[in-house]
Order: structure tokens, then sequence, then C-alpha cells
């Protein structure tokens, strides 16, 4: 089991951090925070993928141009004023930001500025020392650096076109093409390269900070990337692509609970024949450099693993796809082999078949077990797994996840059969007053090893501080934690609950 101890966590993005920029960051309000999980007797901070967005994706950290590469809109301009990248003056500016979301636009503009700045005064005042580092990062994550920093300044090149759009030659990868033009483009090349590296930077210090505390990062990845991505463009004998390297089939999932046409991602499926030739050489240098970036990783659409769902490129909606088997069990022999420990969540939420619990139980993975999904009354209702008289020991037990409502927002628009049973289980009155905290109780007190509660749930929110509605494309990942809003009396409350139920 690699969680060893009974212990409790929270779920917080790091875009969702107060901060003066529009949006959080790896600055002096995440060191914040993780002085308030230590005092909460909280051991795991949860976050969504670190890859960087784009408005034109819906700021969604799950369509990401990179699998490797960290999101600039996360570097904290107050750390770079301390570093000396950065002078007071640098940091005035004219942009009205909205601090209540994520104001993706205004952080984007002003963050742009901010970066060029950073690496005008880099390159004009020596800092030798960082030079050093910097030379250092480029050699340790050359694997996937100078791929990515072309592709970013190349389609920038290209006026914004997907790289399926390029001058042929760049669009191939000829080797002369792309070294000509990496020269006409060095200097922009090198200043995504120094953007990654201060990004890194920035996090290895912040996960220093936390692991002193004993508090230690959940990351989440993606199985899909965007066929838009420096992955796909440097690598598309591993991706389903036609003679003119665009997709030939694409993933989503079929009809669900959230969606009756089920939900289309458009994303290049693998070629996983190919993959296999190559003994998933990309797989386990993706797996390898996140588990480098967090102490447990959480693997998204996990069931993708056994089968995923496979639609023709043509497709308008995910109704006419089909399952297709995935090499999982070979993968996951790989990666244990690598990773003994296999610190690895298995994310088996959705339409999960009994091969797919299979492969968990193979592996010895723990899997995710959501409240919310335990009260809904019918006939089989008490035979959920969801519920927490059915947990196992090697789960993870959440109110929620940033997929789901807030659980005041599920109360409140619950039928009136579901609030009764959680009244009947619960022994109690259950309000939209109090519905959180016993669900988070309810959380504590399972059997499973580990308990999650995402920020909004600890803080009583409704349908406003709700993260992502699948299936739209409007206003998700903004939700923030509002300056001083997690305070004291949280602080003082969860951690009596950690210690009334075994998670300190």
């Amino acid at each position: 089991m690699i969680i060893n101890k009974r212990s409790c966590g929270i779920l917080l993005h790091i875009t969702s951090l107060p901060s003066a920029y529009g949006i959080g960051d790896l600055g002096p309000e995440a060191y914040k925070f993780a002085d308030l999980m230590e005092a909460a007797g909280q051991r795991y901070w949860q976050i969504l993928p670190l890859n960087p967005t784009e408005m034109g994706m819906g700021n969604s950290p799950y369509s990401s141009h990179s699998a490797f590469a960290g999101n600039p809109l996360l570097l904290s301009p107050d750390l770079l004023l301390q570093d000396g990248l950065l002078t007071k003056k640098d940091l005035k500016h004219n942009y009205k930001f909205n601090d209540s979301r994520v104001d993706y636009e205004a952080a984007t503009a002003f963050k742009k500025e901010i970066w060029q700045k950073a690496y005008t005064n880099y390159k004009a005042n020596g800092f030798a020392n960082l030079k050093k580092e910097f030379e250092a990062f480029l050699k340790e994550h050359a694997a996937w650096v100078e791929e990515y920093s072309h592709f970013v300044v190349f389609q920038k090149y290209f006026e914004g076109k997907g790289w399926s759009e390029w001058d042929n030659d760049i669009k191939t990868r000829k080797k002369s093409a792309v070294q000509k033009l990496e020269k006409e483009l060095a200097a922009e090349i090198e200043k995504e390269q120094f953007l990654q590296f201060l990004f890194y930077r920035q996090w290895e210090n912040l996960t220093a900070y936390c692991q002193e505390k004993d508090i230690h990062f959940i990351g989440d990845m993606p199985f899909y990337v965007s066929y838009d991505s420096a992955d796909v463009w440097a690598n598309p004998t591993y991706f389903k692509l036609d003679k003119d390297e665009r997709p030939s089939a694409v993933s989503g999932v079929p009809p669900d609970f959230f969606s009756e046409t089920g939900q289309l991602w458009g994303t290049p499926v693998y070629d996983w024949k190919m993959l296999s030739k190559h003994n998933f050489d990309w797989w386990l240098r993706r797996i390898d450099h996140n588990l480098k970036l967090f102490g447990l990783l959480r693997l998204d659409h996990f069931r993708a693993f056994s089968a995923y769902w496979e639609v023709p490129a043509n497709e308008k909606t995910a109704v006419n796809g089909k399952w297709v088997k995935s090499p999982g069990n070979e993968l996951l022999t790989l990666i244990k082999r690598h990773h003994p420990e296999m610190p690895i969540i298995a994310e088996d939420l959705g339409d999960i078949d009994q091969p797919v619990r299979d492969l968990i139980k193979d592996f010895n993975l723990p899997g995710m077990l959501v409240l919310l999904f335990a009260f809904e009354s019918n006939e089989n209702a008490f035979d959920s797994s969801f519920l927490p008289h059915n947990h196992k020991r090697n789960s993870l037990v959440y109110t929620g996840t940033h997929d789901n409502s807030t659980v005041k927002a599920w109360f409140k628009d619950a039928k009136a059969s579901d609030r009764r049973m959680l009244s009947n289980y619960t022994f109690q009155q259950v309000t939209k007053d109090n519905v959180h905290e016993i669900m988070l109780r309810l959380a504590y007190s399972s059997v499973s090893q580990l308990a999650i509660v995402p920020m909004q749930d600890i803080l009583g929110l409704g349908h406003e501080a709700i993260m992502n509605r699948p299936s739209t494309s409007d206003g998700n990942w903004e939700w923030r934690l509002q300056k001083n809003e997690f305070t004291g009396k949280y602080v003082k409350w969860l951690r009596g609950l950690a210690e009334t139920y075994g998670r300190i």
C-alpha cells in the first residue's frame, strides 16, 4: 500500500490560490497555504495537471500543447522579484484583475510582459549562478525541452497556425529546415526554455518546503495529449494519424451520466503497436517525469489502460465510437519495473468493467471513492461501492472532485429521496447549512486510507464554486480561494477531525 498511514488532504489547484496578478501562482500564497495545511493536520495537497493551458481550449489543464512543460502562467512575479530578475518598477501595471475568479485574459497579457522583462534582465545582468542552474536544467530535461520550445516559437512564427499547417519541411521536421529556423529564432527559443527553467525552479522550491512539513503533492496526468502539441508534432508515429498527419481516430467516452451523446474529446488516440515496438519509451519518459514532480500520481481516465473509446475523426459526437483494447498490463508492468513502489492512483470513475477492476487489483492500485455518487436512492442503493460501509482500505475517499458539483450545490439539486437517504444513513437531519460538514465527517471516518476534500467543500460553497462542468466550455477552471478565506476556524476544525479519526 503506497499510502502508509491514515491521512487526509485538500484538493486545490494552483490557479485557485489567491494572488495579486489575476491567477494563483507558485509564490507566497502557496507557501502560506502549506503552512495552514500543516497546522490543519493535512499531509496531501492534490492539484490538477501543471501543463500549459490555452484560452482557445477553454483554459483546461487537461488540454495542453505539452505533456512535459509547466504552465508559465503559474510563475510567481513576487519570486522573480526576490531573485533579482524583476524590479518593483517592472511589476507596476495598468491591468484591472478580477480577484474573485481567475482572469485568464488579463493574467496572460500581464505575465507575457513580465516574462519578457525577466528574460531581458537575465541576459543583461550576468546572473552567473542562475546561468549554471539553467544549463544544468537544459541538460537534465533535454528529452523534451528542445522540441517544446521549438514548437511554441515555431507556432508564433507561423502566426498561431496548428503544426499541420506549417511549411512542409518544418511540419515534417526536416532536420536542415528546423536547424535553419532554430538559428533565426534562437533568442525566442532560449526565452521559452528559460521560462521552463524558472517554472521548475519555483516548483521544486515549493515541493521542498512542503516536504519539510511532511506534505506531499498528488499530481494528475491526463491519459491523452492534444493533437496540436509538441508531443504529437515530434512523435507523429505514436498516434493514429492519416497520410497527411491528421487524426484518423479521436478520443472520447460513450454516452454517460454527464452527456446523452457521450463526450467527444477530439484528441488523437495512440498507435499502441508502434509504441510497443519502441518499448513504450515516450510513455515511460512521461511517467518518470511526473513522478519526479509529485509524491503520488493520479492517472486520469484509468479505464483507458484496459480499453478506450475510439471515434472516427469525422464524427460530430461520441455516439458512434467503439471500445478498443489497450496494452495496459504490459505498460504498467514496465512502469512497475522502473518504479517498484508504484506511487500511482487509478482514477476509476465512470464506466468501469471487470477487466479494469482486474487491472487495478493486479497492480494493487488504490482507486477513488466519491461520496456524492453514494446517495442515489434506488433498490440497490446500499450495494453502492461509494457508500462508506462498502469502502476498502486501499483507496482514496473524496466528497467530490473537480468534475462534480460542490456538496452544497449537489444537495440543493438532489431529489428529495436522495436527501432522505443521506439523513437516514447519518441518523441526523441534513440541511443545506450542515451537509458539507456531514459529508466531510463521512469521508474522514471512512476506512479508506486517504481522505481528500476539495477546498470548496471545506468552506461550504455552492454552485458559484464549481471548478468544472463536463461537456461545457465556458466559465470553467476559474474558481479562486479568496485571501484570508481559509481561516483559523477551518484549520482548527480540520485538525480536530483528523485527530478524531486517526488521520494525523
